[in-house]
């Protein structure tokens, strides 16, 4: 077996060839795993979203919740089913909700997307995971407040903190921010649902009715009662199940994000390959030397494999490091399943920065195979005498 400090010292000699291609794979997998962290960041939203103890009551054949609708007395009759949990207050909580879709301007010529707005009872915060203002304040029901995110208040126009929101041509004022521990619910507006109907012209209307039920068997019960009895005859999903529906939307952009990161590592694989390539064709003395003296042509392969792994995994490293400082950062883009903008913080945890490394990997085994074999076909007499 040839030392390991034949090849990095090798390495060290060709220092500006070591250099020039470890920074070329660095590249590649910096945004590689950008993307990765991405995809990883949209999941994390939907899937942070859905409590197993909540269910989502809607229209019969509606796929979401802009789809749906619920008579208003229906909309009451829910809310107050028995099993369902109380506040402190002893409030039930179940939220009746109305959800709309507005196009709004982005910051900073941005273009526009669109934005969900949702009206909901004052207990339907309290459904949300980890709910808190951490600026302003909350709403009050009646004067036309709303709340958001802050990654929201950044990217649109008229939604930072006093800023004022047009909504039909009446005038929501931003009253606070808040989080929600980074689920899809920090991509969206909030105001009280009588403040938001009355400005769309549909008093009374409600989308959907969102509950939470802990008792297993009480879920059960509500579950066959909603779905059978002629008094609702509605659909009625957990909301994990709902939010798990909303990640195929991630799918088109996984598909997109690994063909991007194929294409990245084949032209890495060549830049890896040429180097290589010149490492054989400048050591042919020091490959007939290796094998005058004994090494065999595995021992002779298996080295330049190592040297090619060894220049691949410390650019892919660098290019790891480099996306760290990223970490958290929020960015949006739109949702495939309700044309919205769903804002997500990018994620370079353990999985995705793994998905990078073997990337690098694959480069330096596939890029560094072929020049590994011309350097074991080399004859000995040849090598020799070659400068």
């Amino acid at each position: 077996m040839i030392p390991l400090k034949y090849n990095i010292r090798s390495l060290r000699v060709r220092w500006a060839t070591t250099l020039l291609t470890c920074g070329a794979i660095g590249v590649v997998v910096f945004a590689s795993v950008l993307t990765f962290g991405m995809i990883d960041g949209i999941e994390h939203a939907l899937g942070s979203s859905g409590d197993p103890d909540d269910l989502i009551v809607m229209r019969q054949g509606s796929d979401d919740e802009m789809s749906s609708t619920v008579a208003p007395n229906v909309a009451r009759e829910l809310a107050n089913l028995p099993g369902i949990a109380s506040t402190a207050d002893g409030v039930p909580m179940a939220s009746r909700e109305f959800i709309t879709i507005l196009m709004k301007p982005r910051r900073v010529g941005g273009g526009t997307a669109n934005v969900i707005v949702r009206g909901l009872d004052e207990v339907g915060r309290q459904l949300r995971p980890n709910f808190k203002i951490v600026e302003g304040r909350d709403i009050q029901p009646g004067v036309n407040e709303l709340i958001t995110s802050r990654s929201i208040a950044d990217r649109f126009e008229t939604l930072g903190l006093g800023e004022t929101f047009d909504v039909n041509n009446v005038k929501f004022t931003v009253v606070g921010l808040f989080e929600a521990d980074g689920s899809s619910a920090e991509s969206e507006v909030w105001t009280d649902l009588r403040d938001l109907t009355s400005a769309q012209r549909f008093d009374g209307a409600v989308s959907v009715v969102n509950m939470r039920v802990p008792d297993e068997a009480a879920r059960r019960d509500i579950v066959e009662r909603v779905r059978n009895d002629e008094q609702f005859k509605m659909k009625v999903v957990s909301e994990m199940d709902y939010f798990e529906g909303q990640k195929s939307s991630s799918i088109a952009l996984k598909v997109v994000a690994y063909m991007i990161a194929g294409f990245l590592t084949i032209g890495a694989m060549f830049a890896a390959s040429n180097t290589m390539y010149s490492a054989v064709a400048s050591r042919g003395r020091e490959i007939g030397t290796l094998r005058a003296v004994g090494f065999p042509r595995r021992a002779i392969l298996s080295s330049f494999l190592l040297e090619s792994l060894v220049l691949c995994l410390v650019g892919g490293a660098l290019g790891c490091l480099a996306t760290i400082p990223l970490n958290g950062i929020t960015g949006g883009t739109q949702n495939a399943a309700t044309f919205s903008e769903i804002t997500f913080s990018f994620r370079f945890g353990p999985k995705v920065l793994a998905q990078g490394m073997a990337l690098a990997l694959a480069m330096g085994l596939i890029g560094g195979i072929l020049p590994a074999f011309r350097a074991v076909r080399l004859q000995i007499v040849e090598s020799l005498r070659s400068r």
